[in-house]
C-alpha cells in the first residue's frame, strides 16, 4: 500500500509559510506552532489541576453528582464556575494541539525511521485522552452525559463480548444505582495517571524534550481561556431522566463527535473506520510514500564509531538529540575510561554527532582521516575534500562558502562562480573547524551558514548547537582568531530561500565594502 502525500509546494509549502506569518507576528520564540508538544504538557496540567478543584466538591451518585456541579457552576460561580469551564475549555484545547501536532509532523515527514516510537505512542495516547475526555461528560450527568453513555454503550454493545447488553443498564432509573458513578468516577481519576505515565515514555528517547512553553506563551494561552471561561461559561443541559430520550443536545465535537457519527452509520461501521484509523496511523511510519522530499530524506546509514581516534569525551553523547549514542566501558585496551556506542535502532543519521566530535578537525593531515564517530556515507575527509574542491573552483573577488542544512533552504540554487555550497543532513554536522579552514590562508572572504529555521530545527537540536558553537558557548568552539566579521548565520526554511538569497547579497555587499570595493 502506498500512501499519496501532497507535494512539498503544496502542503508542506503552505504550512512553511503559516508559519512564516506567525514568526512576523510572534517572533520564533512565541510561535504557538513549535510549541505544539509543550502546550500539549501544558494543557494536560492544566486540566489536572482544575479537575483536581473541581473533584474536591464533587458528590458521587445517582442523585448527588449533577446537584454538585451545578453548585460549583452556579452557587460557586466565582471559583467553581471558572475551574468547570476552565477545566472544559484547557481539554478542548488539549485536543486540538494534539490534532495539529500529529499533522505538523507527518506533514514535514518528522514520523519515520527512529522517530517511529513517538509516533506510535503518541496515537496510542490521542485515544486514551478522547476515553478521558468522554468519561469526565458522563460525571456531569445532565442530558448531554444520558445521550453520550447510552450511545456508547449502544456502541460497545456491538461487541461480541458481553452477555448481556450494557445499554440496558441504562433504560430506567430504577435500574442504573450508584456503583456506575463510583466506576466513571475512578476511571476519570485513574486514565489520567495513565496519560502522565505514557506521555513520560512518549518523550523517553528525546534528548532534552520541550515539555513547558515558553513563559510569555504560556500565560498567553492561559489568558485566552480565562477570557473564554467568563465570556462563556460551561453550563450543563438539564438533568438526565431516563424516561426521557434527550434532544436538542449540544455536542462537543472535539470529543463526542463520535456519538452523531452512530446516528448515521451502523456500530459495525464506525467500529471499522476507528480500528482502521488507528491502525492506519500507527503502520505509518513504515508505508512507502509518494513525495519530492523523499529522496532527500531517505534514511541514510547510521552513525558509527571509530575508536581509534576516540578519547571518550562524550560530547557526541551531549549533543544527540535522540540519545542514540551512550558511554560504554573500554574495550580495545586503550587508557581511556570510556568510548561511545551508537544504539541504531534511535539514531536518525543527523550527523550532529560528528559535528561534535573534536577529531573531526579539517586541519589534520592525513589525507583520509576519520573521525571519532562519523556517518559512514558522509566520511569527514570526504566532505572536506568536497569543500576544498568546491572552494578550488571559485572565482571573483568575493568569494564566499555557503554550509547548509538537506532539510531547510536548498543551497544548490545558490551555487554560483563565486560562491559554494556545502549541505549536510543537518547544520550541527558542521565541525566549526571547518569554517576556519574556509576562512583560512584567504580561501573565501566569507562563510554563511544556514540550515531550519530558529525553533524548528528537523532534528531538534542542530540549529541551538550550531549556534553556541560559533559563539564559543559549546564544545567543540568556533576559535577566537575566526574573524567574526567574516562569518554569517541565517536561519531559512525551504520556503524562505528568497529571503536567503538577499541574506547573501547583502552579506556579499557588506565583504565588498570591508575589502576597499
Amino acid at each position: 500500500m502506498i500512501i499519496p502525500i501532497p507535494t512539498e509546494s503544496f502542503v508542506r509549502r503552505v504550512l512553511l509559510r503559516l508559519e512564516g506569518i506567525l514568526n512576523k507576528i510572534f517572533g520564533n520564540d512565541l510561535n504557538p506552532l513549535y510549541y505544539l508538544g509543550a502546550l500539549g504538557f501544558y494543557f494536560f496540567w492544566v486540566v489536572v489541576v482544575s479537575g483536581a478543584y473541581i473533584y474536591a466538591f464533587y458528590k458521587t451518585g445517582i442523585e448527588l453528582s449533577y446537584p454538585s456541579v451545578e453548585y460549583l457552576t452556579h452557587e460557586q460561580w466565582y471559583l467553581g464556575g471558572v475551574m468547570r469551564s476552565l477545566h472544559r475549555y484547557a481539554s478542548d484545547a488539549l485536543v486540538v494541539v494534539m490534532v495539529l501536532h500529529l499533522l505538523r509532523e507527518f506533514i514535514l515527514g518528522r514520523y519515520r525511521g527512529a522517530r517511529w516510537f513517538a509516533w506510535v505512542t503518541g496515537v496510542l495516547l490521542l485515544w486514551m485522552i478522547f476515553a478521558a475526555g468522554i468519561n469526565g461528560y458522563w460525571m456531569v450527568w445532565d442530558k448531554l452525559a444520558q445521550y453520550s453513555v447510552v450511545a456508547t454503550m449502544e456502541w460497545f454493545d456491538w461487541l461480541p463480548i458481553f452477555s448481556e447488553p450494557m445499554s440496558q443498564s441504562f433504560i430506567s432509573r430504577e435500574v442504573l444505582n450508584d456503583r456506575f458513578f463510583s466506576l466513571i468516577s475512578f476511571a476519570h481519576v485513574t486514565i489520567p495517571l495513565f496519560i502522565l505515565f505514557f506521555l513520560w515514555i512518549h518523550i523517553m528517547r528525546i534528548s532534552k524534550p520541550v515539555v513547558n512553553p515558553r513563559r510569555r506563551l504560556a500565560l498567553g494561552m492561559l489568558l485566552t481561556l480565562l477570557i473564554l471561561a467568563l465570556v462563556k461559561p460551561v453550563l450543563s443541559q438539564g438533568s438526565a431522566d431516563m424516561g426521557i430520550e434527550p434532544v436538542n443536545i449540544d455536542i462537543d465535537w472535539f470529543y463526542l463527535f463520535i456519538h452523531p457519527l452512530l446516528d448515521v452509520w451502523s456500530a459495525g461501521e464506525v467500529w471499522a473506520l476507528v480500528i482502521g484509523l488507528s491502525v492506519l496511523l500507527s503502520v505509518l511510519p513504515w508505508l512507502p510514500t509518494r513525495h519530492k522530499q523523499i529522496p532527500k530524506r531517505k534514511q541514510i546509514p547510521v552513525a558509527e564509531v571509530h575508536l581509534k581516534d576516540c578519547s571518550g569525551c562524550r560530547l557526541c553523547v551531549a549533543d544527540c538529540p535522540y540519545e542514540a549514542v551512550v558511554m560504554r566501558p573500554r574495550s580495545d585496551g586503550m587508557h581511556f575510561l570510556e568510548e561511545a556506542v551508537v544504539v541504531p535502532d534511535r539514531c536518525v543519521s543527523c550527523g550532529i554527532c560528528t559535528g561534535a566530535c573534536p577529531s573531526s578537525n579539517a586541519f589534520r593531515s592525513e589525507a583520509g582521516y576519520v573521525s571519532g564517530i562519523e556517518m559512514p556515507s558522509l566520511p569527514i575527509s570526504g566532505l572536506r575534500t568536497a569543500m576544498m574542491n568546491d572552494m578550488a573552483k571559485l572565482e571573483g573577488d568575493v568569494r564566499i562558502m555557503v554550509f547548509g542544512c538537506d532539510n531547510a533552504a536548498n543551497i544548490q540554487k545558490l551555487r554560483s562562480e563565486n560562491v559554494a555550497v556545502l549541505s549536510l543532513p543537518c547544520i550541527a554536522m558542521l565541525p566549526p573547524s571547518f569554517i576556519e579552514y574556509a576562512l583560512h590562508e584567504h580561501h573565501v572572504e566569507g562563510v554563511l551558514v544556514t540550515g531550519c529555521r530558529q525553533n524548528d530545527c528537523y532534528h531538534r537540536l542542530g540549529v541551538l548547537w550550531t549556534e553556541r558553537r560559533l559563539t564559543a558557548q559549546r564544545e567543540p568552539r568556533l576559535r577566537i582568531r575566526a574573524e567574526r566579521d567574516r562569518i554569517r548565520q541565517y536561519w531559512a526554511a525551504s520556503a524562505d530561500l528568497k529571503e536567503l538569497e538577499s541574506e547573501l547579497e547583502s552579506f556579499r555587499s557588506g565583504l565588498q565594502r570591508g575589502l576597499g570595493g
